[in-house]
């Protein structure tokens, strides 16, 4: 692996330094071939199961649990005064005031009228105070700085170190010293622009209504909630010192004897002084667990700590206990418990407000990226249609001031892709691959070398760009969403969007070759090279459709052949471009596009026959030598075009090395097939292959088994009799060994196998050969029960063994001529003895 990617890359996730935020891209960066030439590929891997087999997490208690159990218990006690708040008013009202009010001591009088006085404002403050702590809530620009920018701001830093590094030792100091100025300017007119908080334009907020034309500061929604929270404070404190005075010295008033109409006058004061009093605690005493929880073990904090929602992440965390206070407060104390974190945030997302959108993006997007959340949070937004209908249509706002919602609303989406039932869900929506080509944006123009160098360096300069953050995201969801043939035929059916890809996969030398070439370029390129790589490998109609499109635009070709020619410090992105060369090879128009593109081949084979790339790089090889296979198979001008640059010698060199030999094999093969009659002169070179060819033959199975016994039956062909009875002495047995291995590869497989479809045919073509003029062959056929093993083949035949290569179960290259045809002329020949 190249050393930026080793950098940039690990199991499950690539931090882009280039972005505003941790994109936590997938990365499997393993090499699978989509199409091995002249075998099968079937495809054995169920993704929808292997969502269903994931691991089972133990439950995990959520963090908000400990809010709304907070908040039933802040209820039970508010419900409690409440009640006996209302129950004292009443025997005041309707006892006291009612039934003694003309008897009532002067001093009790007016104590029980000050009690329901501060009661009632009490009540009155009480009911609203929530309204105004809620409103002091709704508001999220005074946060701090918007950590969307300010990351943006940092990594576009290290992009002008990085820069500073290739200029002249002499101006290093002073160019440093500008582009700080100019970084710290910009930086501010970031801040600045942020926080600007999109306003509605034909309705008040709340926060700015002036309530009063001077003095507006004492109604900001903050001091309000202040004001009446002293308030209450201040009412409790004064109903407890009142009713406890009236407790203790007891003076309600003398009453005379025989006076009838003040007998229960004492007791009924008792009652009420005893009703305020308990209300009044129970309410301090609600008041006071209240701050301990808060202040002291600072419940808010921890849950925010807990949910990992960051300095910001406070206003959300108070949004929600507020509301989840409200309800119980409100309706059932057991309201709120019914509420949870991603519902809450579900709700904000939905809402008119951009704070609120911000509010409910920002939750959605922690909890789906958590480790811990993760699998819950997108249980539930995949299952609420109207929730992922709500997250695509963010990727549409292009207005700046909401680019962390859109960012946060793609990472979202790329979380929900990872499963197979949500990529359905999404490819569903209305519009939705119009949305996600949205977050592709193409800064460079096909105007000319010159003019591709000036935009590139626009986008470096740029302070600002922040589209790249986009494009890795959008590459992404749609990496996600093509493992889903069919959501592969709606990717291509979108207008625009195929072009867009392909632009990506542009990695001019300079890129390439630059060791300090930005990360998050090479990067880039490597997404579009994996989604292309899983379009053009799309099985069925699909599949050929979209080959066909990829194939036609003329930058595909090109943009490969740059990465295969300056691409030697990143194989990875070699090997993409490689694998997207074979699966476009299955389209015979695809495969005269790709031959006739100037270098094209002559890299491929530079890599295949490269003895000086590393070892752990040999995938490369290999990938290249099943790329070649395919480009020459079927096509008599490629295969031309290989003959002329007089590569038959080293690929029967190849033949020796147990990475390249069963990829130069195939090779061969193909180039004696298609090349067609007047190759016959350059084609006789190849016998010299025949000994290697044969000593595999005897000694080895499977794979690489059918591949030789593959190209012995062709470049036989080209030998005379004298020509064989030498390969056979160099090969050091006779030919009745082969005509034993012959038949026993035909026992051996009775069935057509998946592995090696092709082995039988192969094993007939070269017995065939060995037949024909050669009486003896004939015999040593005859007596080893070739014809009995021949009719079997006819017996169990099937379509498996009629094509050179598979997409998926869909076979394509159908053999010209079919095993039963092959059988025929086998039997034939031992009928001639």
């Amino acid at each position: 692996m190249d050393p930026e990617a080793s950098n940039l890359e690990s199991e499950g996730s690539v931090h882009l330094q280039i972005s505003e935020l941790n994109a936590r891209l997938s990365e499997t960066g393993s090499f699978s071939p989509a199409i091995e030439p002249q075998t099968c590929s079937v495809e054995t891997k169920n993704s929808s199961t292997a969502d269903s087999m994931s691991q089972t997490r133990p439950a995990i208690r959520a963090p908000e649990k400990k809010l709304t159990l907070f908040a039933l218990r802040l209820a039970v006690l508010e419900k409690a005064a409440s009640g006996i708040g209302t129950l004292g008013f009443i025997w005041a009202t309707v006892v006291l005031l009612g039934g003694f009010a003309i008897t009532l001591d002067k001093t009790d009088f007016w104590f029980i009228t000050v009690i329901l006085l501060i009661e009632g404002t009490r009540i009155f403050s009480r009911s609203h105070e929530l309204e105004w702590q809620h409103q002091a809530t709704w508001s999220i620009t005074d946060v701090g700085i918007n950590s969307f920018h300010a990351i943006k701001s940092s990594s576009s830093s290290i992009i002008r170190t990085m820069k500073t590094l290739f200029r002249p030792v002499f101006n290093s100091r002073k160019a440093s010293h500008r582009s700080r100025e100019i970084s710290g300017t910009m930086r501010q007119a970031s801040r600045r622009k942020w926080d600007q908080k999109k306003m509605p334009t034909r309705t008040w907020t709340s926060s700015e209504v002036p309530l009063l034309p001077y003095a507006k500061w004492v109604f900001i929604s903050r001091n309000v909630s202040k004001v009446l929270y002293w308030l209450q404070l201040a009412s409790a404190t004064a109903c407890v010192v009142l009713s406890m005075t009236k407790l203790i010295h007891r003076n309600y008033g003398e009453i005379e004897k025989g006076d009838t109409d003040k007998r229960n006058r004492k007791s009924a004061l008792i009652i009420f002084y005893s009703l305020a009093l308990a209300e009044a605690l129970l309410f301090l005493m609600e008041k006071a667990y209240w701050e301990w929880k808060v202040s002291v073990w600072r419940l808010l904090d921890e849950v925010n700590r807990e949910c990992d929602l960051g300095q910001s992440g406070m206003i959300s965390i108070k949004r929600f206990f507020y509301d989840a206070y409200s309800k119980c407060v409100n309706g059932s104390i057991f309201d709120g418990l019914k509420m949870d974190m991603v519902s809450f945030a579900m709700e904000l997302l939905g809402s008119n407000s951009p704070d609120e959108q911000l509010i409910g993006a920002r939750i959605l997007r922690k909890f789906a990226t958590s480790k811990v959340f993760s699998d819950e949070t997108l249980q539930k937004i995949g299952i609420n249609l109207s929730v992922m209908e709500r997250l695509v249509e963010m990727l549409n706002w292009k207005d700046p001031q909401e680019e962390e919602i859109r960012y946060s609303a793609a990472e979202i989406l790329s979380k929900l892709a990872e499963k197979r039932q949500n990529s359905v869900r999404i490819a569903g929506i209305p519009g939705s691959m119009e949305s996600i080509s949205c977050l592709l944006h193409v800064s460079r123009s096909h105007g000319g070398a010159s003019d591709e160098i000036s935009e590139k360096r626009i986008i470096f300069d740029n302070e600002n760009y922040g589209s790249w953050a986009f494009n890795h995201m959008g590459l992404l969801i749609l990496k996600k969403l093509a493992r889903d043939h069919d959501i592969c035929g709606k990717i291509g059916n979108t207008r625009g969007l195929l072009p867009k890809i392909i632009d990506f996969m542009h990695a001019e030398e300079r890129l390439l070759t630059d060791s300090s070439a930005a990360p998050s370029q090479i990067l880039i390129v490597k997404r579009s090279l994996q989604v292309l790589k899983m379009l053009a490998s799309t099985a069925g109609t699909a599949g050929k459709q979209l080959r066909k499109e990829i194939s036609e635009i003329v930058f595909t070709i090109i943009y490969i052949r740059d990465i295969l020619r300056y691409g030697k410090k990143h194989p990875q992105l070699q090997i993409l471009a490689i694998e997207v060369l074979t699966s476009l090879a299955m389209e015979e128009d695809a495969t005269e596009r790709i031959g006739s593109t100037g270098g094209v081949l002559k890299e491929l084979f530079n890599i295949f026959f490269n003895e000086e790339m590393p070892e752990n790089q040999s995938h490369v090889r290999v990938a290249a030598g099943e790329a070649l296979s395919m480009l020459v198979l079927e096509s008599k001008n490629d295969c031309q075009r290989v003959l002329k640059w007089r590569m038959s010698q080293k690929l029967v060199k190849a033949l020796e090395s147990p990475l390249l030999r069963i990829n130069a094999a195939r090779i061969l093969r193909n180039l004696c097939v298609y090349s067609g009659e007047d190759c016959f002169d350059q084609l006789k070179g190849l016998t010299d292959a025949g000994p290697a060819v044969l000593q595999a033959i005897m000694n080895e199975e499977n794979k690489l088994l059918e591949v030789m016994v593959g190209v012995a039956a062709c470049i036989f062909k080209f030998t005379t009799s004298q020509e064989a009875s030498n390969t056979f002495k160099r090969a050091r047995f006779p030919e009745s060994d082969l005509a034993y291995k012959l038949v026993q590869i035909l026992k051996n497989y009775q069935y057509p196998s998946i592995k090696v479809p092709n082995i039988r045919r192969y094993a007939i073509e070269l017995a065939i050969w060995m037949m024909k003029d050669n009486e003896a062959n004939i015999l040593t056929f005859t007596r080893l029960g070739m014809e009995r093993e021949l009719e079997f083949v006819l017996d169990t035949t099937s379509e498996l063994e009629s094509f050179n290569i598979f997409s998926g179960t869909v076979g394509l290259c159908r053999h010209s001529t079919t095993i039963q045809t092959l059988v025929e002329i086998a039997m034939k020949l031992l009928a001639e003895n």
